[in-house]
């Protein structure tokens, strides 16, 4: 058994703990409650925006913090507000290269969204399934923190669209599986986010690359699956299984009770 000094597990969602895009299995969840019993505080943190946080959970755990838009939103006791936001002749010089290329492009604000991707695209079916906001054109966001290319005129501009990202200082995740590019303005991340709000000792579960700084820092880094891209920093790696990220999340509530007295927060 472990000791650890963190009180604090952080929880990305989308292939860490939610693999349908929908939900969370009851094990994980009847997990995570053990946690929060033995004295942590749960935090949620995903690239999406907050808005679709809520679905998911499903109304569990409503005073977690939540983290979305990797970093760029904060929602502390249900209260929403904006982190990081594209500034205007950012965004501009954005839209300028996504039209050169072609893009079409999901864009959030702080609670409605724009979209111009297809409508059959795998991540409309993740965009406010609660039907909690409005889509609008973006011009109608007042400012936008995330902004996530789906697609460009040709599949082989979107390597050198991710590098116009970049050249504009943003932070870019390139998700070459789903054929995907997040953008997020400066250097937002999930980590910026936790440090934002003072948290620097805690345990965190990810599974892609923009959990990369999240797990780095943490107390204890888990990885669920198999991403390369976090090798060097996944202290534990388990199965992208239900079963088996509710029996890690376990092993933090009996470790917490055998090390020392609970106080759930």
């Amino acid at each position: 058994m472990f000791n650890l000094r963190a009180r604090t597990v952080v929880f990305d969602i989308d292939g860490t703990l939610c693999f349908d895009g929908r939900t969370i299995d009851d094990r994980i969840l009847a997990a995570i409650d053990g946690c929060r019993q033995a004295g942590y505080h749960a935090v949620f943190a995903s690239a999406r925006p907050v808005r679709d946080l809520l679905p998911v959970l499903d109304g569990a755990f409503p005073s977690a913090t939540l983290i979305g838009g990797n970093g760029s939103l904060v929602s502390v006791d249900g209260q929403v507000r904006a982190r990081a936001a594209f500034d205007p002749a950012t965004l501009g010089a954005l839209m300028d290269a996504v039209e050169r290329y072609g893009a079409t492009y999901l864009a959030d604000g702080p609670w409605d969204y724009a979209y111009t991707g297809p409508a059959d695209h795998p991540i409309r079916g993740r965009v406010d399934q609660g039907n909690l906001a409005n889509r609008v054109d973006i011009a109608e966001l007042p400012e936008v923190v995330k902004f996530l290319v789906v697609g460009t005129a040709d599949t082989a501009d979107m390597a050198e669209l991710a590098e116009a990202g970049r050249g504009l200082g943003l932070t870019v995740n390139h998700h070459l599986d789903e054929g995907i590019i997040d953008f997020a303005p400066g250097s937002t991340t999930k980590w910026e986010a936790l440090k934002w709000m003072g948290l620097s000792e805690y345990v965190a579960f990810g599974n892609d690359i923009n959990d990369f700084d999240l797990l780095r820092n943490a107390e204890r880094a888990v990885r669920v699956g198999s991403h390369p891209g976090l090798d060097e920093v996944a202290q534990v790696t388990v199965a992208a299984d239900p079963e088996a990220v509710a029996a890690e999340i376990s092993l933090l509530a009996e470790a917490a009770r055998t090390s020392l007295p609970a106080t759930a927060l």
